[in-house]
């Protein structure tokens, strides 16, 4: 009985830690046919995607000089050993997230002549808050990258359009936004026991429960949240599920406005089942690819003010939430006052927005997609 040889998808991805990117690569890795592909992971500093994927039966590869910072000496080694795990494994196709290791890996694939290469553009970098110099070298080295690949995934409207402005490339471009599987939420009493055993039980019965999604980075515009919050009498707490390099700075904000009892950082946690605690979604970023935590927040009915960044505004519009500025605390209160006093208004942007996730932004359609390019 004669076999078919499966194809091997080699993704690479810079940090090993848990946010969008790091889902999106986990969840093709693990839902690709297997009887008909093999998939591997390279990943840089982190445990937690390592752990998962693991856990679900996928070969992983760390790289642990593989980090967000930029280190010369350190560009020159990871080079190197993605050149020689790309040689060893022998891919048939290499799909490539997040900036500094896609372009390696598409220098490095294209000297090997691996002959379908993939980059998925989780936002643009070069749209990070940045001085023009910085910003011009980034779209050039992101420009390069893209040049290196066969073909590049944009997951949101904006960052096509950014796309098709560089040169030479336009050709290369496909659209695929993210999409989510169905979500075992935990109900809402069950969940708020959890993020906040202690507290839970004793608070005001009219208090308004506001929550957040978010790696602890300044991209993730967390302090404005928090300015925002402290200028809000009415009883409320805001609840942030994830990890990061800014904690102690959010901490420090914390603390200057004195918001100790009201606003807590719980750590890691496998974050959606806890999102029906929430009355109220935040996210206030300052850059964004196409955010699974909304379409997450989406599929749990919640209401969502988010900023008007990235691919938020395929997702929010004035029908399925609020969208603000970045920055713009002013904006992002006066919002979140809005919602907490109209009930009305949460659930109809609650059901709206539930209505839209299960509608366009559904996994299979995204797996779909993208498998087509594989082949």
């Amino acid at each position: 009985m004669q076999t078919h040889k499966k194809t091997k998808i080699l993704y690479i991805i810079t940090k090993g830690v848990w946010g969008g990117a790091q889902k999106y690569v986990y969840s093709l890795a693990t839902e690709l046919p297997k009887e008909k592909f093999e998939a591997v992971v390279v990943c840089g500093e982190g445990e937690v995607l390592k752990n998962k994927l693991e856990s679900s039966g996928v070969r992983v590869i760390s790289i642990q000089n593989l980090k967000r910072d930029i280190s010369v000496f350190d560009e020159i080694k990871n080079f190197s050993r993605l050149y020689k795990i790309i040689k060893s494994e022998k891919p048939d196709v290499i799909h490539l997230n997040s900036a500094k290791a896609s372009g390696l890996g598409a220098l490095a694939g294209r000297l090997l002549g691996v002959k379908k290469i993939i980059f998925t553009a989780h936002g643009w970098t070069f749209n990070e808050n940045r001085n023009f110099l910085s910003k011009s070298i980034i779209w050039v080295l992101s420009w390069i990258t893209v040049v290196l690949c066969h073909k590049v995934i944009v997951i949101a409207t904006r960052e096509k359009r950014q796309a098709m402005y560089m040169p030479f490339i336009s050709k290369k471009i496909k659209l695929i936004r993210n999409g989510v599987e169905k979500i075992n939420y935990l109900e809402k009493e069950e969940a708020r026991n959890a993020l906040l055993p202690e507290l839970s039980k004793n608070l005001e019965t009219n208090t308004i429960w506001i929550g957040t999604i978010s790696e602890l980075t300044k991209n993730k515009g967390l302090k404005y949240t928090l300015e925002a919050l402290s200028k809000i009498d009415k009883p409320f707490v805001f609840i942030v599920i994830g990890e990061g390099e800014e904690r102690k700075n959010l901490e420090n904000v914390i603390q200057e406005h004195q918001l100790e009892e009201k606003v807590f950082l719980v750590g890691s946690k496998d974050a959606a089942q806890y999102l029906k605690a929430f009355d109220i979604f935040t996210l206030t970023s300052l850059k964004e690819g196409l955010p699974y935590s909304i379409l997450e927040a989406g599929l749990a009915s919640l209401p969502v003010i988010a900023t008007n960044t990235g691919g938020i505004p395929d997702i929010i519009d004035t029908q399925t939430g609020i969208l603000t500025e970045k920055e713009d605390v002013e904006g992002i209160k006066e919002s979140i006052e809005k919602l907490m006093n109209d009930i009305e208004t949460r659930n109809l942007y609650g059901n709206n927005l539930q209505n839209k996730v299960e509608k366009e932004f559904s996994f299979d359609q995204m797996l779909e997609k993208t498998l087509l390019l594989y082949l």
